[in-house]
């Protein structure tokens, strides 16, 4: 049996494909979930072969109970919506910075080797200059990238003042497999496909020109895995998972409808608030220091997700 492992929200879209690959690979695995965002359905395939807690780890005596005899936490929970925020801003930060800084304080005090903290691309913002690189500076343009922002400003402190290593992985627009299509923060892809295979046309805010490096689920549990492995300490400090490519919208559409068989025409409204213009990731850094490439491209990922997700 490998070392013990402990997945925060690991009901949730990211999180149960990296219990599904940590079970794989012979760990011991450890789920915690409020199941705020998460679905037991995520879970239910392997249920019998993890422990799983209920709860939430803003909960001091929950973060405890999670972190005990973990050698390895990969922290995913979160509310991962910059529109949810926006309304109600005062929610993530108690998911975000609270539930964050109770968990590095339980890993801190259990003797946890490495955190692997889920950062945001959002941090960058609307910065000027592509790729985005870990040495720009940040500029948050919501709650939600603030707060993720301010997480990762812990995980550093942690690893310099209390000895806990860990690194935080700033994810470009993750896409697969078990994203829930049916929130009124859906992220794009689910929400667009889920539309696309009912023959209705999706609705893009802004001109659909925007920009994504959309990175299929396969790539960041894959830089996740490295990050857990690498032998030197990593200080806190930020890398972003990535492909490297970056597609429009328009082109998003244009993929889902070959993928579907579909020919589908957007229609368009303003843009939202809070929302960049473009993103791509440099992923330089983590190609050297975790030995990162991606595996999957974006064009066989919107296959891939097309046909894992039938109607």
């Amino acid at each position: 049996m490998g070392n013990a492992v402990l997945v925060t929200g690991g009901a949730g879209f990211i999180g149960s494909h990296l219990v599904d690959a940590l079970l794989a690979q012979g760990h011991a695995v450890r789920v915690v979930d409020n199941f705020s965002t998460g679905s037991r359905d995520n879970l239910a395939h392997c249920l019998a072969r993890i422990s799983l807690l209920e709860g939430d780890v803003g909960d001091p005596d929950i973060a405890l109970a999670a972190c005990r005899d973990v050698e390895y936490v990969f922290h995913q929970a979160a509310i991962p919506s910059v529109p949810r925020s926006v309304k109600d801003p005062f929610s993530t930060q108690r998911a975000g910075e609270i539930a964050t800084l109770r968990l590095l304080d339980a890993c801190a005090a259990q003797g946890v080797k490495r955190i692997m903290y889920a950062a945001s691309s959002s941090a960058y913002g609307d910065a000027p200059g592509l790729p985005r690189a870990e040495t720009m500076p940040p500029a948050p343009m919501s709650p939600y990238a603030a707060s993720k922002l301010a997480c990762e400003y812990y995980v550093r402190a942690y690893a310099h003042c209390r000895g806990l290593d860990g690194v935080c992985l700033r994810y470009f627009n993750i896409f697969g497999p078990r994203q829930d299509p049916d929130s009124p923060y859906s992220a794009v892809i689910a929400l667009f496909l889920k539309l696309m295979r009912q023959g209705q046309a999706p609705h893009i805010h802004g001109d659909g020109e925007q920009t994504r490096d959309f990175t299929y689920v396969v790539n960041v549990v894959h830089a996740n895995l490295l990050a857990m492995r690498v032998r030197g300490p990593l200080n806190g400090q930020a890398i972003n998972v990535g492909c490297g490519e970056r597609s429009s919208l328009n082109a998003l559409v244009a993929a889902l409808n070959d993928a579907l068989g579909t020919s589908l025409t957007p229609t368009y409204g303003p843009p939202r608030a809070g929302d960049v213009a473009h993103s791509l990731a440099d992923i330089s850094r983590a190609r050297e220091l975790l030995g990162y490439v991606p595996r999957v491209p974006f064009p066989e990922g919107i296959r891939r997700l097309a046909a894992a997700c039938p109607i």
